[in-house]
């Protein structure tokens, strides 16, 4: 009997072939053996780094214990080289990958010649070349990285060249003296919770494999977690650097829109239209390293000379000024919305903080919807008609290549309640109506800050902790602060527990996920702190304060 011949389809060559380069660039004595690609669930706690013997004892203290701003005091003293460090993460990183497919592009070789060359000029000149002198940083794949490609996800995006030019943050970061070794994993689309496409797989949470790393910046939380990376760069248009901090229990901050600059990025999305603005932001292992991001980036306002959409708007060095109220914080909580009920453990992280908060002497407001302005359930339909009001190109049918689940789950908020805004307007009259309904809920948060004398707002960064892949669902309490435009910061804060959270508790799983307490043992937690429009100094001072305070026992 003849057998049938099968044709693979031409995106699958594409896949196959750019699977097997980056498997390539991946040196030999980095490779991990059978027995440890075969690690149970709960990779932080295996420790395979340690186990595989590829990291020497230097190494393995290098990349577990400190911060980037302590590496970088040490790399501009000299007791640590920039390659040393920098072969120490591109093994971690290398370790990530093959455990949980954060990556997307590395260029190894090139990040070590230049942290050798970071390293003869500061032996030659007797100073760092800058404040990131000798750091290495990882990058979400949507940066432009001069001679690597930014597929974003798409198949069809493997057709194009490698980028001819960086991204403005990826300059200004060389500038500053970074060196940059990877880049990381994201969803097809982009606008998802689950950083799945076809290309690379599935970014897998090195906490629980089981569970999801969040997303858009998904390869970023996971690497940053399992401290491949010290310091990552992701972007976020509805919580995509946040979901990953909290599914990955690491910080992660989402300033205020081109605060940091965005552009020569690529992401297949139609630009120009109005709509809610992306934002590049940090993620890492301490508010003193986002910080520390910020002020760096932002240290001299000159950033137009990179991205023109960008604000030359200096860092304040002194935000505590900004204050009224000699350290002590004025808090309002978010009120939990009935449509996106918080599961157990996110409700004990919140009511933890907020007791440790007023112990403290912090004063807490709790606030209440009075409006329908205010409720996170409208600001959610709001967000989303922004999303889909106008016409998007297609980047999925010119390749053949089919949808990922989360994609093609097409999660939405409005089970919640009716559009804002008619669809069946005109487009002018459509955009005037949405203009004027984001322009009521800017108007109903401002009333609220003022009467209220508000610092921040502490919010749960999402109704649930890290959830099983493809079940995470619309992301209400992230997406609300990206219609507001304000800056929010995700701070991790305790775990999940059988044994407290016992309860279980059931939504309808085709829109958000349940809560079952055995899955997600152990999955971290997160509260997050929020300010207004351009007051984000303020936001991570008083995210340091309320991180200090939540952490004393």
């Amino acid at each position: 009997m003849a057998h049938e011949i099968l044709q693979i389809p031409d995106w699958q060559e594409l896949v196959a072939r750019k699977r097997n380069e980056c498997q390539e660039k991946i040196p030999r004595e980095w490779i991990l053996s059978d027995d440890l690609l075969k690690a149970p669930p709960h990779l932080i706690e295996y420790d395979i780094p340690r186990r595989s013997g590829m990291l020497s004892e230097l190494e393995l203290d290098l990349t577990d214990n400190y911060t980037a701003s302590q590496l970088l005091a040490k790399l501009a003293s000299g007791h640590v080289s920039s390659l040393a460090l920098t072969i120490a993460l591109c093994k971690r990183a290398a370790i990530a990958q093959q455990l949980t497919s954060c990556l997307t592009e590395t260029c190894f070789p090139q990040a070590l010649d230049r942290a050798r060359f970071l390293d003869e000029y500061l032996a030659r000149e007797g100073r760092p070349i800058g404040p990131l002198h000798g750091l290495p940083i990882s990058m979400k794949d949507s940066f432009c990285i001069e001679g690597l490609q930014s597929t974003v996800g798409y198949v069809e995006f493997l057709k194009n060249t490698p980028a001819m030019q960086n991204s403005a943050l990826v300059a200004i970061l060389l500038e500053l003296g970074a060196v940059l070794y990877v880049k990381t994993n994201i969803p097809q689309t982009m606008m998802t919770a689950d950083s799945e496409n076809n290309i690379f797989g599935r970014t897998l949470n090195p906490h629980n494999t089981s569970l999801t790393a969040g997303g858009s910046s998904g390869g970023e939380g996971a690497l940053v977690a399992y401290r491949g990376s010290i310091l990552g760069v992701g972007t976020d248009i509805a919580g995509s650097i946040r979901i990953p901090a909290l599914c990955c229990g690491v910080y992660g901050f989402k300033p205020t829109a081109n605060r940091i600059p965005f552009g020569g990025q690529v992401s297949g999305a139609m630009e120009g239209l109005p709509g809610l603005i992306p934002a590049a932001g940090p993620l890492g292992h301490s508010i003193a390293d986002l910080q520390m991001f910020m002020k760096t980036v932002l240290s001299d306002g000159k950033l137009m000379e990179y991205d023109s959409a960008a604000f030359a708007v200096p860092w304040l060095t002194s935000p505590r000024a900004i204050t009224e109220h000699n350290g002590s914080l004025s808090i309002g909580v978010l009120a939990e919305d009935k449509h996106f009920p918080l599961h157990p453990p996110i409700k004990r992280a919140l009511n933890q903080a907020i007791e440790k908060l007023t112990r403290a002497g912090h004063r807490i407001f709790h606030l209440e919807n009075h409006s329908e302005e205010l409720s996170v359930a409208y600001a959610s339909r709001l967000a989303f008609e922004y999303f889909i009001y106008g016409p998007s190109e297609d980047h999925i049918k010119s390749s053949g290549e089919p949808l990922v689940k989360s994609v093609a789950r097409f999660d939405s908020p409005m089970f919640t309640g009716p559009f804002p805004v008619d669809m069946e307007l005109g487009t002018f009259e459509k955009i005037h109506k949405l203009h004027e309904a984001r322009q009521r809920v800017n108007d109903a948060w401002r009333d609220v800050w003022v009467n209220q004398k508000l610092d921040v707002v502490l919010a749960p960064g999402s109704q649930n902790t890290a959830v099983a892949h493809d079940t995470y669902g619309w992301p209400p309490y992230t997406v609300m602060w990206n219609l507001l435009d304000y800056p929010a910061c995700v701070i991790p804060f305790g775990k999940a527990s059988k044994k407290l959270d016992s309860e279980t508790m059931e939504t309808n799983d085709q829109v958000q996920p349940n809560y079952n307490p055995d899955e997600v043992d152990g999955a971290p937690c997160a509260i997050q702190i929020i300010a207004p429009r351009f007051q984000d100094e303020k936001c991570l001072w008083a995210a340091e304060i309320v991180d200090q305070v939540i952490r004393n026992n």
